[in-house]
């Protein structure tokens, strides 16, 4: 009786698993450029909040446009960032229950190489959410009231903000059985915590209870942040805090998503 040898398994070097990475983090930006309607999410929302809050609750909020367009731009940033980096977690869902990681598994590849890729490949969404958002803005009339070298801080602040929150995407990405049920899951957190902040009206207005967290939170803080970087004032206080619920969150949710993400695959 013949018995057949069972193929040795590969070893894959950090250099080539980088570059695995990379090559399929090209693939999701292609996805991308042949379906640009993936981008309808952080291109259409930004200018409907934008439009919506700007004009309905602009004099009622702040007695002018202007001023309260200045104080909105920076914390619409952070809430438009946050809610695009779900989509992680919908997209490797959706490519899990479509079998495309079957197809993964007998490539010679390494194992994380997908995740990575979709985790890299979502910097162009975010990229595009803050052009649109920022281009429709200086129509409107916003102005960056600080150096160039603080808006770019800003902007790189804010894009790694969304990675860092991206894995708590992916965890619920990875757990769900449905692209449907991570979408309605993650929306069902994500929506109190950028409504329950200072992105479109001060803490001081809120009950002691709401204010209490409005005050601590990751959306208010970085959007004190931007504030600060963008508009002129405070920068360190909110930034350190900021900071904190970052690194927090890859703390937590990284290796929770990458747990999930072997048992699922």
């Amino acid at each position: 009786m013949t018995t057949l040898a069972l193929e040795p398994p590969r070893h894959i070097s950090p250099a080539k698993g980088v570059q695995h990475a990379l090559s399929l983090a090209w693939r999701g930006i292609l996805k991308i450029r042949k379906n640009p309607e993936q981008l309808a999410d952080v291109t259409l929302m930004p200018i409907i909040f934008l439009l919506m809050f700007t004009y309905l609750f602009g004099n009622a909020l702040s007695g002018s446009i202007g001023s309260y367009l200045q104080a909105l731009v920076p914390g619409l940033i952070v809430m438009n960032i946050l809610q695009a980096s779900l989509t992680v977690g919908v997209q490797l869902n959706t490519d899990v229950t479509k079998g495309v990681f079957d197809r993964f598994r007998s490539m010679p590849i390494a194992r994380s190489a997908p995740l990575i890729g979709a985790v890299l490949a979502d910097l162009v969404r975010y990229v595009v959410c803050l052009a649109v958002l920022m281009v429709v803005a200086t129509v409107m009339g916003y102005r960056v009231e600080t150096s160039p070298a603080q808006f770019l801080v800003a902007i790189l602040l804010v894009l790694a903000f969304g990675l860092c929150f991206c894995w708590g995407s992916v965890f619920v990405g990875m757990l769900m059985k449905s692209p449907g049920a991570a979408q309605g899951l993650m929306f069902v957190f994500i929506m109190p915590l950028t409504f329950g902040s200072n992105v479109f009206v001060s803490t001081a207005t809120m009950p002691s209870w709401l204010r209490a967290w409005a005050d601590i939170s990751p959306v208010s803080l970085m959007a004190n942040a931007l504030r600060g970087l963008m508009n002129g004032g405070a920068v360190a206080g909110p930034l350190g805090g900021a900071l904190a619920w970052m690194v927090g969150a890859v703390v937590v949710f990284f290796p929770l998503a990458t747990w999930a993400y072997r048992r699922r695959v």
